[in-house]
């Protein structure tokens, strides 16, 4: 498994403890739509999944446009976490 394929699932393990969902990382698929997916996760989850990325990667994800981006998908957030560089 390449370091970017543990950096999804890991993100995959978090979104799954974040938002108190009873499923498998594997049932996540690495660009299906987060918020308002199949998932069903709404504004409270994308906080709970923004303020862990932030804990465990040091990436503030902040409200707006800038979110819905990030938070788009899977791969998207491993595309953030990687691009992001500490101040």
């Amino acid at each position: 498994m390449s370091d970017l394929d543990t950096l999804k699932h890991d993100l995959k393990v978090l979104v799954i403890e974040e938002c108190d969902k009873d499923m498998e990382p594997s049932e996540i698929t690495d660009d299906e739509f987060l918020i308002g997916g199949p998932m069903d996760l709404d504004s409270l989850d994308a906080l709970q999944i923004s303020m862990a990325v932030k804990n465990r990667y040091g990436l503030r994800i902040e409200g707006g446009p800038d979110a819905r981006r990030i938070l788009q998908s899977i791969n998207t957030l491993a595309d953030a976490i990687i691009h992001h560089r500490p101040e």
